[in-house]
């Protein structure tokens, strides 16, 4: 992605941020609704919004279509800000990556947490014993 729709697409995540915490008065937006990121297309005729919203599927998916009800007002308020000819045509999408990233945690400290006590790090590949070779230099 180029430097300029890396801006423009960074300007718009904090317009639409703005946006749903001030003007968005859906009761559907969760003020725990969270953009995650902008992908603007490259002939910058769509902006690509991806939301993350705390709670359960359910929730997450009330708040995007609250903000799909709410696009024209968003959509205004972005034309209004942006330096640009064009504005382009706000999507919002459910962004689950916050999600993943919480359950590979989960899994990774899971596993930890079923390693044997006795079990060293050396059988893992990884030196644990021994003299430190920085030191030894």
């Amino acid at each position: 992605m180029s430097h300029r729709l890396e801006r423009l697409g960074s300007l718009v995540r904090q317009i639409v941020s703005e946006a749903i915490m001030t003007r968005v008065s859906d009761p559907r937006v969760s003020r725990f609704t969270t953009i995650t990121r902008v992908d603007v297309s490259a002939d910058l005729s769509f902006a690509d919004v991806y939301i993350s919203t705390l709670g359960d599927a359910g929730a997450q998916r009330t708040s995007l279509r609250g903000l799909q009800s709410a696009r024209g007002l968003i959509q205004s308020i972005v034309a209004r800000e942006l330096a640009t000819r064009t504005c382009p045509t706000l999507r919002f999408h459910e962004d689950d990556s916050i999600k993943r990233g919480i359950e590979t945690i989960r899994a990774i400290e899971q596993l930890a947490a079923e390693r044997p006590p006795g079990e060293s790090r050396a059988e893992d590949g990884n030196e644990s014993g021994g003299e430190d070779h920085e030191e030894s230099r």
